[in-house]
């Protein structure tokens, strides 16, 4: 009997210390990845080794640690669900024994207790440590600005306490909501992390749709477009007559001001760029113009459609089946069930859908002008805008398996801590969530297809000029086209 149980525990011990080993090299490669992004647009400072460039690595390993997180919650959901259907259709492979329910459980705890800690605690000293130059009157140097880095934290989390207590005290004013309040571990953090959740898939809900809707653009931009009706040499021969002119403005206006010069230099710079585009064009091949490009388009058509027939369906689903509500399903264990009809496509055609969502929701964040400026340069990022970016994408990812299953994108049951918000079991909230995506995508795509017809319209009653559509931003693409109202 002591043999049995001690084959138990060793086996027990063998199995944590497997699965220890494997999250560490997942997140491992996350890290290094996300060191390269980062680094990829981080502004080139000077190699000095003062105390500003000890502060600044500090922040930067900080802030590559916030991504990588970012990284795992996007391939959560992703992983799960391979995972299942892995399990099921290779029970007894011995390559795969360290594939289990224990692990995927593990993953999820793992980020949620990393998002939370990159959410309250890293980031929030990253920009304190990276901002702060130590009080007056004490010796400068690391320790007086770990000092008051530590200060703000207290006083931003004193902060934070007394708003959610009395956020807590609007919505319940019971003397058990207040008394559980005082379990910070229990409740407290679990009730503030539901909020920045909710406040995550708001935003996610604001950046989705738009971002829908731009992909046609930026896919238009990075492909060659087709050439129909088109000289490219006349094009190509103007815009060289034009490169030439102004070089010679630039090379004999020495009297001029700078800001004429500015602007000239400014002009050069975009003649070359259209002429180098215009030459792209010409050298693409016939395929990729006249095949990728429409194919590219009608995928993103087609994913877009079948986003939002998924969530309509969900939405009439949410009404006949309480058990389609994102809190009160039970669902099964990680290899019991398979959740789609078709097996591997089925799983595969949700991870590129999960995954086209994320992608959507960034380029949507970055197109809104409220978040533009926050968009990051290629060598000429500051640290306090890979801050600010960094806590951005781990909003968005933390929330992003949240939204799908709310949507009813994926019928995975949320795991962890992500299963225990508060407002997953609010009807009322998921019905208007996804009434509000449905409506928003489609009028969103509306706008999009029918801004050539609005603009007909408007230059037909002579209404152009005073820029109603706000289509005129997207004024010249990378392929050399260049729209005007």
């Amino acid at each position: 009997m002591e043999e049995d149980e001690v084959t138990i525990w060793e086996q027990n011990f063998h199995s944590q210390v497997r699965e220890c080993i494997i999250c560490f090299l997942m997140f491992a490669i996350l890290y290094i990845m996300s060191f390269f992004i980062i680094t990829r647009y981080k502004r080139k400072a000077d190699e000095q080794e003062d105390e500003d460039a000890t502060v600044n690595r500090i922040s930067l390993f900080l802030s590559t640690f916030t991504l990588a997180v970012s990284a795992g919650a996007v391939l959560l959901l992703p992983f799960s669900i391979i995972s299942n259907e892995i399990l099921l259709s290779f029970p007894k492979s011995y390559y795969i024994q360290w594939l289990n329910g224990s692990l995927i459980h593990g993953l999820w705890n793992l980020v949620s207790l990393f998002s939370n800690l990159c959410l309250f605690v890293l980031m929030p000293f990253a920009f304190f440590f990276l901002e702060s130059e130590g009080f007056a009157g004490l010796k400068k140097g690391i320790q007086a600005r770990i000092l008051e880095t530590i200060v703000m934290l207290i006083l931003v989390a004193l902060l934070l306490f007394g708003i959610v207590w009395v956020a807590s005290a609007l919505i319940d004013n019971s003397s058990a909501s207040m008394e559980s309040l005082y379990d910070l571990w229990e409740f407290y953090l679990p009730y503030l992390y539901s909020c920045i959740s909710l406040m995550g898939c708001l935003l996610l809900l604001l950046c989705t749709p738009v971002g829908l809707s731009r992909m046609f653009a930026v896919m238009g931009q990075l492909l060659v477009k087709p050439t129909i009706l088109e000289d490219l040499d006349e094009q190509i021969y103007i815009i060289h007559l034009q490169e030439e002119a102004l070089q010679r403005k630039l090379n004999g206006g020495s009297s001029a001001s700078d800001y004429n010069a500015k602007k000239i230099e400014y002009d050069l710079l975009n003649a070359k760029t259209m002429k180098s585009n215009l030459e792209r064009r010409k050298k693409a091949s016939s395929w990729e113009k006249n095949l990728v490009y429409p194919a590219v388009m009608i995928v993103l058509l087609i994913a877009t459609s079948f986003s939002v027939i998924l969530v309509s369906c969900n939405i009439l689903r949410l009404l006949v089946d309480e058990t389609a509500m994102p809190k009160g399903s039970k669902g099964t264990g990680i290899g019991d069930a398979s959740l789609f009809t078709f097996g591997f496509a089925g799983a595969a055609l949700e991870i590129i859908l999960i995954f086209y969502l994320m992608v959507s929701s960034v380029v949507g964040f970055y197109s809104l002008r409220f978040f533009g400026s926050l968009a990051p340069r290629k060598d000429d990022t500051t640290m306090t805008k890979i801050i600010g970016n960094c806590v951005s994408i781990l909003v968005l990812s933390s929330a992003l398996p949240v939204m799908s299953r709310t949507l009813g994108i994926t019928r995975f049951d949320l795991l962890g801590d992500f299963g225990r918000f508060n407002w997953l079991g609010n009807f009322y909230i998921v019905v208007a969530y996804n009434l509000l995506f449905a409506i928003v995508t489609t009028l969103c795509l509306v706008r999009k297809f029918t801004s050539a017809v609005r603009e007909e319209l408007l230059k037909a009653i002579g209404l152009d000029k005073l820029q109603l559509s706000s289509e005129a931003t997207d004024s010249s693409s990378t392929n050399g086209h260049q729209k005007t109202l």
